[in-house]
């Protein structure tokens, strides 16, 4: 076994993935993989601007494989951006890359055929669900997204959904796993789909282009520029405007092995995966790098089906080529190698025909077969012959007795990207890591602590196998040829130091009855899980919410457990399982303070679909999290040991006090016990967004614009009180066993009410439970509260008659009233200030941190027109007593501007509302300090309403 001609070294460029366009990562671009000009899944006729020109060979540059066109159609460069003049421009046949002439030579932008050889560390992707992104353009053949496609929810990707087999496993490197894990961080380019107006950061020039894919952005501090003048930039990232506020990866670890990115990520996965999609598979109903449908060929032309392998004929995924029927058969080669983005030489291949009846049963039919460049006399036209065109065609790799394999070092500061070696029928993975040891400067060490790793660099999924020592590696490759051509260029053989990697998974179960200790949850879940005691620990045990963190120390088990506690229930509760990542504090800068990112998406216009996504890309995912899927404990148990981070919470008043409730019970726990808390408000009254400046509601500003205004927000505080509910003993009879309600203990921030306001409420919730498909837009949620209220009218309650109000143990006598409203904000119901803006010598103006609760009566229902947005969950409670305590302030952030300022109608008329404020603290006592303000209520025997 000898070297090739060439193990020298190789420098890497760039980031996390290369610098486009950077020649030194791949010496070979532009050479042997070139494909040749031909006819194939390229622009043709009625599918794009131009329709073949010239053919002679154009200049080949990154890969590319150029051939100059006569345009048709208005059309653009891809590499400037600008309008091509005149009827030439030259293509390529692989990527649809288009440039003018002059700038051929500055082409840098790799071949989507030769972009995944570049991938610096391979990173998965999180493609989410089909939409509809308007002026966006496929990352893969650079065609316009025109149906619905993909896009990735931790970066900038867009894709075809049959093209994402053929996307590059190029994703944001978020966390560490051990493997290439980096102490500085490098920009992350994604080539563009960058707004119209973005400007170079080296020129200053427009970048940016609404009609063709070009221009770079670094996905995680956003600076912009043009492909070309990328390379003048400092290849280090330092985070940008955002650098704060976001969680470097170099302080986040998951050891993610055997779990997807979606897992991680802990982004939510539709329970079937649509045709074409799973597992990387090809949509067999597009053609190849046309337009999304197939269109009917001319009389001249016609279609075929082209399998790339054993595994697409089993799946029934194929690509569909267009080729002149009277086509030779090296030409239909070529359009089917470029169909699946293959780069190598077409003399290294052949076409297989499969007629109808076999292909579709019979993946090992062999039918009349085509070699690339062969001559067979009168039939040498090949699939397009008139006499004999199956409809099907296989591509299959010619058998060698020897082959050049690439193999990469899995450890930094080697100074190479790769070495090239020849392997032959007795080669190994142990001979060749003797071989590739003194080739990376590592022949001192015994190679014995060494082994030889293959990773498929899947866009949805990269995996791992170590190969046994007496792997022979020439079969090895043969069988992936035969397996999928397409997977062959996935497909990196890493040389990996033999160390032991102690398995260690952290795992979130939720759901478990409360008031447990560790050992009661641990033979909880051994009962329904089957944990295995050995592997499966109890770290953290949250026992008033029923969870638990459990330390998995194998990483099959874990995934076994993840996958198992999903679909498992306790007393008829279904758990909840997520995989949480260590935060290494103490590597995070002196000046960070991370933002701690909570989401409710189905608060208010169910806008936090959109916002999820947005802020996953603009900081780490890793510190984002959907209260739909868990809540807001995971996200507090990951930060934990931060020192210092703030909080922001999207969602309405309800979502808010969620969040503060979970944050005093977490207190303890935390190193930082007071992180600050913003607002985002994206309910329907939003009452505390108004009260902090963070405006009446979101609607639709920049992501980015609201994460700095979190950063310059100053820092103000705000009262909470602890609310007691007790209940009494309602059995009628002497004897009867009383089904007493346990005292429940409940966190308020904004206002609690009893009675009609409280009804109104329960009725939205409970209507909101039934139908949600239905409150999708706030302007919808505020008529239902007015119809709701109109409909109540007519009743009376006297609310009076049974509640009686008690303020530092003195009774207050109550009007005839039909609700009353403990308030700590001065909004409430949409905007409206009960308490009034007029001045009062008895009383002081209310503030939010004065220690004091104001206390209004409501007399009708008919001021109850304007709508009303709870702090938190309304319910029906029975007769007892509810105590109101000071539970001290609390740092919240107070926004700069508002967003809007629709406040909503309030009537602050003496018909409405009767008002008396009363200090729940003396006046001597520091505010922090608790007493208590005391209701007692009795009900009809259905109870009374309640909101918080």
């Amino acid at each position: 076994m000898a070297a090739a001609a060439e193990p020298r070294a190789r420098a890497w460029l760039g980031g996390s993935s290369p610098r486009p366009g950077s020649p030194a990562s791949s010496p070979e671009l532009g050479g042997r993989g070139r494909a040749r000009p031909g006819p194939g899944p390229g622009p043709g006729p009625g599918s794009g601007p131009e329709r073949a020109g010239a053919r002679p060979p154009g200049p080949a540059a990154s890969g590319h494989s150029f051939r100059k066109v006569t345009l048709t159609k208005p059309t653009f460069c891809h590499l400037c951006s600008d309008f091509i003049w005149g009827l030439a421009g030259f293509l390529c046949d692989v990527c649809n890359f288009m440039s003018h002439e002059k700038c051929l030579k500055h082409v840098k932008t790799p071949c989507a055929g030769v972009a995944p050889s570049l991938v610096r560390v391979p990173v998965a992707h999180c493609f989410g669900p089909r939409g509809l992104y308007k002026r966006k353009f496929c990352a893969v053949c650079r065609k316009t997204l025109e149906a619905p496609a993909l896009r990735c929810e931790v970066c900038e990707l867009h894709v075809h959904p049959d093209c994402v087999p053929f996307a590059c496993s190029d994703c944001r490197q978020c966390h560490g796993d051990g493997h290439r894990d980096h102490d500085t961080h490098h920009h992350h380019w994604r080539e563009g789909n960058l707004p119209s107006g973005a400007r170079c950061e080296v020129c200053r020039k427009t970048c940016g282009s609404s009609d063709v894919l070009a221009g770079v952005r670094c996905e995680w501090c956003g600076m912009q520029a043009h492909s070309v003048c990328s390379a003048a930039l400092a290849p280090e990232c330092t985070f940008g405007r955002l650098r704060t506020m976001v969680l470097p990866p170099a302080c986040v670890r998951l050891l993610s092995r055997n779990f997807s990115k979606m897992h991680c990520f802990r982004i939510f996965e539709s329970a079937a995966p649509e045709p074409g999609e799973g597992d990387d598979g090809v949509d067999g109903s597009s053609p190849a790098g046309l337009g999304r449908e197939v269109l009917a060929p001319e009389s001249s032309k016609q279609t075929l089906k082209i399998f790339d392998g054993n595994d697409a004929l089993q799946r029934n995924h194929f690509r569909v080529i267009t080729v002149p029927r009277l086509a030779r058969s090296e030409e239909v080669l070529e359009a089917a190698l470029r169909a699946y983005y293959v780069m190598e030489d077409p003399r290294d291949f052949e076409l297989q025909a499969l007629p109808l009846p076999v292909h579709a049963a019979d993946p090992g039919a062999r039918g009349k077969t085509r070699a690339g460049g062969s001559a067979e006399g009168e039939d040498s036209r090949g699939p397009g012959s008139r006499e004999a065109a199956p409809e099907a065609w296989i591509i299959r790799a010619l058998p060698h007795t020897q082959e050049v394999l690439r193999i990469y070092p899995a450890w930094l500061k080697v100074g190479v990207a790769y070495v090239s070696i020849r392997v032959t029928p007795q080669s190994t993975a142990r001979t060749v890591v003797l071989e590739v040891l003194p080739l990376l400067g590592r022949q001192a060490e015994g190679p014995e602590s060494f082994q030889l790793v293959e990773v498929l660099m899947g866009s949805r999924q990269v995996q791992r196998t170590v190969l046994e020592d007496e792997e022979p590696l020439l079969a090895r490759l043969r069988d992936i040829r035969q397996t999928s051509l397409r997977q062959m260029t996935q497909v990196r053989f890493y040389v990996a130091e033999s160390r032991v990697v102690v398995p260690h998974v952290s795992l979130y179960v939720a759901g478990l009855p409360p008031g447990l200790s560790a050992q009661e949850y641990g033979s909880l879940l051994e009962e329904a899980a089957a944990t295995k005691a050995g592997l499966v620990s109890v770290s953290h045990v949250y026992s008033s919410q029923g969870a638990v963190v459990l330390d998995v120390a194998s990483f099959t088990e874990a995934e076994r457990l993840y996958m198992l506690v999903r679909d498992t229930a306790v007393h008829g509760r279904p758990l909840t399982a997520l995989v949480l990542p260590d935060v290494l504090h103490t590597k995070l800068p002196p000046d960070s303070s991370p933002l701690l990112v909570f989401v409710n998406p189905k608060s208010g216009g169910l806008k936090g679909r959109d916002l999820l996504c947005s802020f996953r890309k603009l900081l780490n995912p890793h510190q984002v999290f959907e209260l739909t899927n868990g809540g807001p404990l995971p996200g507090f148990h990951v930060f934990s040991q931060v020192p210092c981070f703030r909080v922001l919470v999207c969602g309405g008043d309800g979502t808010v006090g969620w969040v503060l409730a979970a944050l005093e019970e977490m207190r303890h726990r935390l190193a930082c016990p007071e992180p600050s808390v913003a607002i985002l408000p994206l309910g329907t009254g939003n009452d505390l967004g108004r009260v902090l400046r963070w405006g009446a509601g979101y609607s639709g500003e920049d992501p980015f614009s609201v994460l700095v205004s979190v950063d310059e927000a100053d820092a103000v505080l705000m009262d909470r009180w602890t609310i007691l509910l007790d209940a009494h003993d309602t059995g009628g009879a002497e004897n009867s066993v009383a089904d007493v309600e346990p005292p429940k203990i409940v966190q308020m921030s904004n206002y609690c009410g009893i009675g009609i306001d409280a009804e109104l409420s329960l009725d939205f919730h409970q209507a909101r439970e039934e139908e949600p498909g239905k409150f999708t837009s706030r302007f919808h949620n505020k008529g239902v509260y007015v119809r709701v209220g109109l409909q109540k009218i007519s009743h009376s309650r006297g609310l009076h008659k049974e509640i009686r109000l008690q303020v530092e143990q003195q009774e207050v006598e109550l009007p005839s009233i039909e609700g009353l409203i403990f308030i700590n904000i001065p909004s409430w119901g949409s905007g409206a200030d009960l308490w009034g803006s007029d001045s009062d010598s008895r009383f002081e103006k209310p503030r939010m941190d004065d220690g004091l609760l104001e206390v209004v009566g409501v007399t009708g229902v008919m001021h109850m027109a304007t709508p009303v947005q709870v702090d938190g969950e309304p319910w029906i409670q029975a007769p007892g007593h509810m105590i109101i305590s000071a539970a001290g302030p609390k740092p919240v952030l107070q926004g700069q501007l508002m967003w809007g300022h629709d406040y909503a109608w309030h009537n602050q008329g003496d018909s409405g509302t009767r008002q008396t404020r009363h200090r729940s603290l003396p006046e001597q006592v520091p505010v922090f300090q608790e007493t208590a303000t005391r209701a007692s209520f009795n009900t009809h025997p259905e109870g009374g309403a309640a909101q918080l």
